[in-house]
């Protein structure tokens, strides 16, 4: 039986070409390595593959983690594969995330607003949106076992030192664009951090052999 690949927007193809895996030192590859280890295990069992990533604030980098690995796992055409996001408080999902994730090709939706609004992120047309919002890991609306946790920073890391339910912990800590905020550099420096993830996390499901 042949694999339909998936049709991701042309816009994030584009963006894809961009993505160089020989920009991610050695020393980088070996922190990643336990995630793809995690994925190939589940991938080799044909047993679905949950992620939680998971930051402090579940608002800029836990998302973008989130989107960019699901693309990822839809690129390569790596089957049940469910990522979520949570953070150790629930906040809101950070508005120049949500339009960073759109400069790089990904079509949002607002579908509730307030003051912790929900997005539908598609990254294909004919692809199951992924919905975010802000919430805090162990949320109902994320898996309660039988996952990785995913720690993408080390506040979250550090101080979140059990997760219940999850099979691995796994710490893949990125610098944090809040820094920027407000500043002439926010544009520029939300879209290196995505950059720099979703490369990662190309790079990590381009490992996996089905």
């Amino acid at each position: 039986m042949t694999l339909t690949k998936t049709i991701l927007f042309p816009e994030i193809e584009k963006t894809i070409r961009t993505f160089n895996f020989e920009s991610i030192s050695t020393e980088r590859k070996i922190v990643l390595q336990p995630l793809i280890d995690f994925i190939q295990t589940k991938a080799s069992n044909q047993q679905e593959i949950r992620l939680n990533l998971i930051c402090t604030h579940n608002s800029r980098r836990s998302h973008l983690s989130q989107v960019w690995a699901q693309t990822a796992a839809a690129h390569f055409n790596i089957k049940n594969v469910f990522c979520y996001s949570g953070g150790t408080e629930a906040t809101a999902l950070f508005p120049m995330a949500a339009k960073t994730l759109e400069q790089s090709g990904f079509k949002i939706k607002t579908i509730a607003a307030g003051t912790n609004p929900i997005y539908a992120i598609k990254y294909g047309e004919n692809e199951h949106p992924i919905i975010g919002f802000s919430k805090t890991y162990d949320d109902d609306f994320n898996p309660k076992s039988e996952f990785a946790a995913i720690m993408t920073c080390s506040q979250a890391d550090g101080g979140c030192p059990f997760i219940a339910g999850a099979e691995k912990r796994i710490p893949i800590t990125f610098e944090d664009p809040k820094a920027f905020d407000n500043t002439p550099q926010q544009t520029e420096k939300y879209q290196e951090r995505s950059l720099q993830i979703a490369t990662e996390m190309f790079y990590v499901f381009s490992q996996i052999k089905s």
